[in-house]
């Protein structure tokens, strides 16, 4: 039944060897930006690069303000901590979703909530997150608590999965009923759009990643973005171990990270933002042929970007229609090199969080047991 699949993928990338689910591409000029920074010596988080790869990337999403960081975990991480999210505190966010979400809210030493997702998108569900609220919340002092707990609901972060943008604009509305800062974890999401606004840009702030699987990579790497000047100046601040600002005298405010992005990296990151849209174009047309050729299977269905929506399709996906018939896909397909995943094990089944509230997770766990990652990389000749 798989068969023609996996001469669909070896098709389409021309190779007999093994196929992996997502790998970067590099040319010469990845190699030659990475050169200079090294020739200039300047290769930690001082250097040209990294201001040069802040003001692009910033350019292109139209924000005014991007911080490099060294992977997107700390990105959320901090991005929490100076949306407001202090110990103690609660963070609502999805259970589908990769760990490092999850990871950052208990770095700041705040308990996650579990909220269901939607089915069309496979993000934070705007009607499951107003529920939960409406069920379980009480406003005190323009402040929202926790009836259950009495602790500070402080954040709302939705994911965009795999690219897809989620319902980005619903979910901002009702955190601004509620006086929650939305941090927008869009690790996975660079070049995706919600009509033509970037991911990433809805909410207070938001977060990129640029590890070696993303879209484009600089084989670590971060950014926060905001349109908050403040909000940018005490993150910049606090990633270079907050020392204040002097010439030569080493002295420290508060104490702070060593989160900056370094300048080889950055060189990296500034080669790769060249390819993007031949990389994101590349994408768009595999997902194109996926979705044609998938049209009038049985077994399963393809995700698609949602209406309105532009999706960069970092990791194509199907849903199969059931657990049986996703475990042998999964099977047939890894066995014949053709490297596919089912997505991550919800973060309230892992032993961490499985003490967590959540809300009915009922499209989260129907989703669990369904989908399939495809093969995805763009090809060699973007």
């Amino acid at each position: 039944m798989y068969s023609d699949l996996i001469s669909f993928v070896r098709d389409w990338y021309q190779t007999d060897q093994l196929i992996p689910l997502h790998e970067p591409r590099f040319k010469n000029v990845d190699k030659e930006y990475v050169a200079d920074a090294i020739d200039s010596t300047f290769v930690s988080s001082v250097g040209e690069y990294v201001t040069k790869f802040e003001h692009e990337l910033g350019h292109y999403l139209g924000v005014n303000n991007v911080v490099a960081m060294v992977n997107g975990t700390t990105a959320l991480q901090l991005a929490l901590k100076i949306a407001g999210v202090r110990e103690g505190h609660e963070v609502i966010t999805q259970p589908l979703t990769f760990v490092a979400t999850a990871n950052a809210i208990v770095h700041n030493n705040a308990n996650p909530v579990f909220v269901d997702v939607n089915k069309e998108t496979l993000g934070l569900c705007p009607d499951a997150l107003s529920r939960f609220l409406d069920q379980n919340a009480e406003k005190k002092n323009g402040k929202a608590f926790n009836k259950e707990t009495c602790k500070l609901i402080s954040a709302i972060v939705p994911m965009h999965t795999f690219g897809l943008p989620c319902k980005i604009k619903e979910i901002v509305e009702i955190a601004e009923n509620w006086d929650i800062p939305v941090v927008e974890d869009s690790a996975e999401a660079l070049g995706s759009k919600v009509s033509s606004q970037h991911c990433g840009t809805f909410g207070k702030i938001g977060i990129l990643s640029f590890n070696g699987n993303k879209i484009i990579t600089c084989g670590g790497g971060g950014a926060i973005i905001t349109n908050d000047d403040k909000l940018a100046n005490r993150a910049k601040h606090l990633t270079t171990t907050a020392k204040v600002n002097h010439q030569w005298d080493y002295a420290h405010d508060e104490i702070g990270y060593n989160f900056r992005m370094s300048n080889l990296n950055a060189a990296l990151a500034c080669a790769q933002f060249t390819q993007l849209e031949g990389i994101l174009k590349d994408k768009r047309e595999l997902s194109n042929s996926y979705s044609l050729f998938l049209k009038d299977v049985e077994w399963c269905d393809y995700v698609k970007e949602p209406e309105g929506c532009t999706s960069n399709y970092w990791l194509n996906a199907v849903i199969t229609s059931g657990k049986k018939e996703r475990d042998e896909l999964l099977r047939i397909t890894n066995d014949s090199g053709i490297t596919t995943r089912p997505a991550w094990q919800l973060m309230s089944d892992l032993k961490m969080f499985k003490d967590c509230q959540k809300g009915e997770l009922d499209n989260a766990k129907w989703l669990r047991d369904r989908i399939v990652n495809l093969p995805s990389s763009a090809r060699n000749n973007v």
